[in-house]
């Protein structure tokens, strides 16, 4: 009895040592491959149930939601932690994470549609209020060669350097506080709109409304700056932002025009449950991911173009400037007049 047990355990060891010879541990690779698995599993339900994330403390789930199309990187790195480690528990759970993402965002890697006959390009850009080359920022969104022209961080005096620069190409422009909008077109509407928290002093002017005139019917063009937020020990600081987003989803919600589009650095993704009140009665881009910011690293598009009665086919990001912003370029599909041939009021 007791030589037969020993010759188990002779076997057992000799049959642990061959297969650590050949990369598959015999001794705990199950257990790493159900980690691996609960990780994946775990990562899936993040992604897919981001909504019940709670937002209290530090806004939490606005967090997680700004980070979801790095969740792609995420499964990328288990895939090759799995395939590494040869756990095919691993590699089998990885589906439901890989299968959310693409349902979540995979449309946006597919190539742009064919332009369409009812189409503008837009041009949205935070410039920078630091910006030291203003001329040559101008001349880089002039190349672009879009009909309608946003820009955030407007001050004096490169202010006059953009009118002089876009004027020629863009002859229709207003400019409200710090953001301003450049036409090809007739612009025969114009105001400020107030989205100014209330703890905000009242010189803090970062919202206008414009009526553009296009070839394809009247449309309401606002260009907004929502408020910074800031990622501390306490979490996301972003109750400003949401505040103001709420007062621009309001005047958007009542506006008469049928068409509307949206242009601005909105601080935020359009996955984030702050931009809410725009994104759940506006459209958001359908194909291009168009990471704007950082300019140096970008991790998030944060300057966005919406759109009501009309879809946003394709955003990409411009060639850098002179801004800690890139300069976004999105193609405008306008949906088609009602039967009079006019917009609807």
């Amino acid at each position: 009895m007791v030589e037969r047990a020993d010759g188990d355990v002779t076997a057992r060891v000799a049959k642990a040592a061959r297969a650590a010879k050949r990369g598959h541990p015999a001794v705990g690779g199950g257990r790493r491959g159900v980690v691996v698995g609960g990780v994946t599993v775990g990562l899936a339900g993040v992604m897919g149930l981001h909504g019940v994330i709670p937002n209290s403390p530090g806004r939490i789930g606005s967090l997680v939601e700004s980070l979801l199309p790095w969740g792609g990187v995420v499964v990328a790195l288990l895939f090759a932690v799995a395939l590494a480690r040869r756990s095919g528990v691993g590699l089998v759970a990885l589906l439901l994470p890989m299968g959310v993402w693409v349902h979540s965002f995979g449309e946006l890697l597919l190539p742009p549609p064919e332009p369409g006959a009812r189409e503008l390009l837009v041009v949205q850009h935070n410039v920078s209020d630091v910006n030291p080359d203003p001329a040559g920022t101008a001349r880089a969104l002039l190349a672009a060669g879009g009909d309608l022209v946003a820009l955030e961080e407007l001050v004096v005096p490169a202010l006059g350097v953009y009118e002089d620069v876009l004027g020629a190409d863009y002859p229709h422009h207003v400019v409200h506080g710090t953001v301003g909008l450049w036409s090809k077109y007739p612009i025969e509407e114009e105001r400020l709109v107030d989205i100014r928290p209330r703890a905000f002093e009242a010189g803090w002017s970062r919202g206008l409304r414009a009526v553009v005139r296009t070839p394809y019917g009247d449309v309401a063009a606002y260009v907004a700056h929502l408020p910074s937020v800031r990622l501390g020990a306490g979490g996301l600081a972003s109750s400003r932002r949401d505040e103001s987003a709420r007062m621009l989803g309001d005047l958007v919600r009542g506006e008469k025009v049928r068409t509307v589009i949206l242009m601005g650095d909105l601080n935020s993704t359009v996955d984030d449950r702050g931009l809410g009140p725009l994104t759940s009665q506006l459209n958001v881009a359908e194909r291009g991911f168009a990471f704007s910011y950082p300019a140096a690293l970008p991790l998030a598009r944060i300057d966005q173009v919406l759109a009501r009665s009309a879809g946003v086919s394709h955003i990409r990001t411009l060639p850098a400037t002179s801004s800690d912003h890139l300069p976004v370029a999105a193609r405008v599909a306008l949906d088609p007049l009602p039967p009079s041939g006019r917009p609807a009021p």
